[in-house]
């Protein structure tokens, strides 16, 4: 039987950023038949400006729900009655993030707390949270939360008893053409003339908002608890991008920003011991789990990867062109778009 969402609940926390508007629409058109999806975020304005994109009128299921992960007792009441939930809302850019560390930390661990202890308490049976390739090998604050927010969904598998909920998590990289990303910053600044690169060798992993909706509904369909699903995805170029993008523009080398690395990283050398090639995905599994490992392998044809094996975006041997950035651009962020 295909997995289905009829008479489900869903709550999306952040569900007004680029991850939660395209999972809203991805969910709606795919699974019509779903009871309620309940948008829940803290910008009313936002909320607003979605609700004229997504009216309760045409779509009766969805549900708009003030509220800050923040709040236990807000989270709390936003679930009752809730099956599933995917946690999307992060404080996300590394350079505030290192000018309010504190602010990044309530967001973005003691929110995860929060949401994993409202679950524990009333009746979700999954959740899936979203994570990043800066949790891995952290040098910034935002990935140190989230490798934080990582540890607290794996654990959760742990402390539920008799619960039979399922915690799991899915870290990817540049989500192309999403808030405050490189993509539609370059587009704006080839206005200007100049393209201002922090580092000429950056390379960075590069993943549709399509590809982000596809592994979280993997997640959600998939997990059996404290996996963190890693997707196999090509890798960019920072240059390749401006030549992308404005060929005709001037390349200004600034420096690499605080908190920034060069080539990301989804697995480390370390994390290799507990990591399985699922096919399309890669998987860490917990060190600590309820089921049988053997059981996991034969369900998923799950194969142990090479001890020492690791995941990163400069030694990637998958890679986007010029060429096939440009046409990317055009499907995936601006279809008016033209280099």
């Amino acid at each position: 039987m295909s997995f289905t969402l009829k008479d489900k609940s869903i709550l999306i926390t952040g569900g007004t950023g680029s991850l939660g508007k395209a999972l809203t629409g991805h969910i709606l058109s795919k699974h019509p038949e779903i009871k309620k999806l309940i948008i829940f975020s803290r910008d009313e304005q936002k909320q607003f400006q979605m609700a004229q994109e997504y009216p309760d009128t045409k779509y009766p299921q969805i549900r708009y729900f003030i509220g800050d992960v923040r709040d236990f007792e807000r989270v709390k009441r936003a679930l009752r009655g809730v099956d599933y939930v995917i946690h999307a809302a992060a404080m996300k850019h590394v350079p505030i993030a290192e000018y309010n560390p504190m602010e990044c930390v309530k967001t973005n661990i003691l929110g995860a707390e929060n949401i994993i202890n409202a679950c524990l308490e009333t009746d979700v049976e999954r959740v899936v949270a979203l994570s990043t390739d800066k949790a891995c090998a952290p040098i910034n604050l935002y990935g140190a939360t989230k490798l934080a927010s990582d540890k607290l969904f794996v654990a959760a598998n742990n402390i539920k008893g008799w619960n039979p909920i399922r915690f799991s998590v899915v870290r990817y990289g540049n989500v192309m053409g999403s808030n405050g990303s490189v993509i539609p910053f370059f587009i704006n600044k080839r206005k200007e003339g100049i393209i201002p690169i922090t580092d000429p060798n950056m390379t960075r992993f590069n993943i549709s908002l399509q590809g982000g909706v596809d592994m979280v509904m993997h997640a959600l369909e998939h997990a059996w608890g404290g996996e963190i699903f890693i997707p196999k995805i090509p890798s960019y170029r920072i240059m390749d991008i401006a030549a992308a993008i404005a060929p005709e523009c001037e390349t200004k080398v600034v420096g690499i920003r605080p908190g920034e690395k060069v080539h990301e990283e989804m697995i480390t050398e370390s994390d290799s011991f507990l990591t399985y090639d699922l096919g399309k995905y890669y998987t860490i599994l917990p060190s600590s789990h309820k089921w049988k490992i053997e059981d996991f392998k034969s369900q998923f044809g799950a194969e142990k990867v090479p001890v020492g094996f690791k995941y990163n975006s400069g030694e990637n041997t998958d890679w986007e062109s010029v060429e096939s950035l440009r046409v990317l651009i055009k499907e995936h962020v601006d279809p008016t778009f033209e280099a």
